[in-house]
């Protein structure tokens, strides 16, 4: 098999991207924070510590060391936000493309064959490049804004243990961990749509074409 290293790395790190930006697309944790609250209970009033955390799609509002916890489809002035939907579909985008990408590469690169087809796993790279630089930009975009973007709680979310979740105080919002497997996620595709430009490249194999010249000029009886 003569199927180029650089190749290899590449089928293997555009899966690895793809299932990690997929992992933060899907999850609430892109952005973070807490604050405390008093809250009525049984014995009085009782003060709580509440996280909040927002995702592309979902929301959730949870007392920290406890199991209550709320999640909701976001909602309001963060879901109208020109900037949170631009994120959502460059996201959407990437994820297509390198998908797409993956799927050209694997039929490029042919691993069960001794000769790849370059033009096909290079066009897979691109698809793969191209979604690793989508997934940039929509983390840069995120980033840059993230405590600009709008922060409600939607009205159907219930009162946990007497916590009216409409008179939440501002919180102090910063990165997440969703957010950090999006970048790492974004970066190991540009790596794996590099390696398979890269292996786009000619590679001069002198054993390859020393068997073409022997297969070219092998002597075989003629009966006549």
């Amino acid at each position: 098999m003569h199927t180029p290293v650089s190749m290899l790395m590449g089928v293997v790190f555009a899966p690895l991207g793809l299932v990690l930006v997929f992992t933060a697309a899907i999850t609430p944790q892109w952005r973070e924070g807490q604050a405390r609250l008093g809250a009525a209970g049984r014995g009085g009033a009782t003060e709580l510590l509440l996280l909040r955390s927002d995702g592309l799609w979902e929301s959730c509002l949870q007392v920290v060391h406890s199991e209550v916890k709320e999640c909701w489809p976001v909602s309001g002035s963060y879901q109208r936000d020109t900037r949170v939907k631009m994120v959502q579909g460059m996201v959407l985008s990437s994820l297509f493309l390198c998908g797409a990408g993956i799927v050209l590469a694997s039929i490029g690169v042919r691993c069960w064959t001794d000769i790849p087809l370059r033009t096909v796993a290079a066009a897979g790279g691109l698809l793969v490049a191209l979604a690793g630089i989508l997934s940039v930009a929509a983390l840069g975009v995120y980033t840059r804004n993230l405590s600009k973007l709008g922060i409600e709680v939607d009205p159907t979310v219930s009162e946990v243990q007497g916590l009216n979740a409409q008179k939440l105080p501002r919180l102090t919002l910063h990165p997440a961990g969703s957010l950090y497997f999006g970048w790492v996620g974004a970066w190991i595709q540009l790596l794996g749509g590099a390696a398979l430009l890269y292996g786009f490249k000619s590679v001069k194999c002198s054993s390859c074409q020393k068997q073409r010249l022997k297969d070219s000029t092998e002597m075989y009886a003629v009966n006549c």
